[in-house]
Formats: structure tokens, sequence, C-alpha cells
């Protein structure tokens, strides 16, 4: 096994999101419910280290909670140093002028 299967990845799922005051927020307690900007069809973003990676659907197996992968998500494409044309040399400097 290479080093790299060895690499722990910290997997979240992000069910929706709301944006609340602060005072709000401090107020909240045990039995407060937070609504979401999603429904309960939409799909959920899987992320690996907070970067989002695939969208997915929860489903219930038993009890628990699991989310099936319907999608994964394109990432942008990052130019590398080895990706990048190579860059053109300054025009050579014109003849000079026979006199």
């Amino acid at each position: 096994m290479t080093t790299v299967h060895k690499v722990s990845v910290d997997i979240s799922v992000v069910l929706g999101r709301c944006i609340m005051p602060v005072h709000q927020m401090l107020r909240l307690g045990r039995g407060a419910v937070i609504e979401l900007d999603s429904g309960e069809n939409d799909l959920v973003e899987i992320q690996a280290n907070n970067l989002t990676i695939a969208n997915g659907r929860v489903v219930v197996i038993g009890t628990r909670i699991a989310i099936e992968v319907v999608e994964m998500v394109q990432r942008p494409q990052v130019e590398r140093a080895g990706d990048l044309p190579p860059v053109n040399p300054a025009p050579a400097a014109p003849e000079p002028l026979a006199a």
C-alpha cells in the first residue's frame, strides 16, 4: 500500500445553510429548530476537507442515515507550471540598416 492510501480525509455532508443574526444564535437552546435553505428532496453537498467533491441524497438504511452519491462535482482546472505554455522570448532586435 502506498503512502497516499494511508492519508485520512475528513468527509462532511452539508444538508443546507441559513443566515442568522448573532443575537438569535446566542438564544438557541435545547429544542431550537434551525430552518435551512433546502428541502427534503434536495441534494446534499459531500465535502472532503471542506472542498465539495460530490452531491448526494440522504437515505435511511435500517436505523442509520447514509448518503448515496448521485454526481461527482467537476473541480475547476488549476494551471500548474508544467501545464503552462512556454514563454515566448522577446523578439529579436531589428537588423541595422545598411548605409
